[in-house]
C-alpha cells in the first residue's frame, strides 16, 4: 500500500510490551498519534534512535502525540528491551501475521523479515498528516520528526 497524505489511516490492533491490546482507532477524537515502524529490538540503530525520541518525549507531548513503536518482535523481546533502555512509550509487537500491520502502511521489508525505518503522523481524527522513510540502515534525524510534528499542527483535525 502507499500511503497518502490526507487519507484515513488503516486500523489495527496489535499486543504492546505489556500483552494489552492497543488499537489505533481508540486514540480517535482524543490524540494525534506517531507510528514509528523499526526494524528489530536491540539492534544498534533501531536504539539509537528509540533512545533519541525517549530523551525528546516532550516535542511529541506539547503537540498531544502518543508516540508509539512498532516492530516485528514479539512481546517479550519488546518489553525486555524497553525496560532495558528506559522507553516510557509503548512498544507494539506486529509479531504474527508477521508484518501484517507494517505491509499495511507500505512499511515491510519482506526480503528481509522486517520492516523499514517508517514514520507516519496521523491526526486526531485518524487522517494521515506526515509520512517520512529513511534509507535501509540509515536512521531517522530528530529534525525530520519536528518537521512532520509542525506538519501536523498546520493541519488541525477537523
Amino acid at each position: 500500500m502507499t500511503l497518502q497524505i490526507g487519507q484515513a489511516a488503516p486500523d489495527f490492533e496489535l499486543a504492546n510490551q505489556w500483552g494489552q491490546g492497543v488499537k489505533l482507532s481508540d486514540f480517535r477524537g482524543k490524540k494525534s498519534v506517531a507510528l514509528v515502524f523499526f526494524p528489530l529490538a536491540f539492534s544498534g540503530t533501531c536504539t539509537g534512535e528509540l533512545c533519541e525520541l525517549r530523551d525528546n518525549l516532550a516535542l511529541f507531548a506539547a503537540q498531544d502525540v502518543e508516540l508509539i513503536g512498532v516492530s516485528v518482535d514479539s512481546k517479550y523481546a519488546l518489553r525486555a528491551w524497553g525496560e532495558q533502555e528506559g522507553y516510557d512509550f509503548q512498544l507494539l509487537a506486529d509479531f504474527w501475521p508477521h508484518g501484517e500491520v507494517a505491509r499495511e502502511y507500505g512499511a515491510f521489508l519482506p526480503e528481509k523479515g522486517f520492516a523499514t525505518r517508517a514514520t507516519v503522523l496521523i491526526d486526531k481524527a485518524g487522517v494521515i498528516r506526515a509520512h517520512f522513510v529513511t534509507a535501509p540502515g540509515e536512521a531517522r534525524q530528530l529534525d525530520a520528526y519536528r518537521s512532520a510534528l509542525a506538519e501536523l499542527a498546520e493541519r488541525p483535525a477537523a
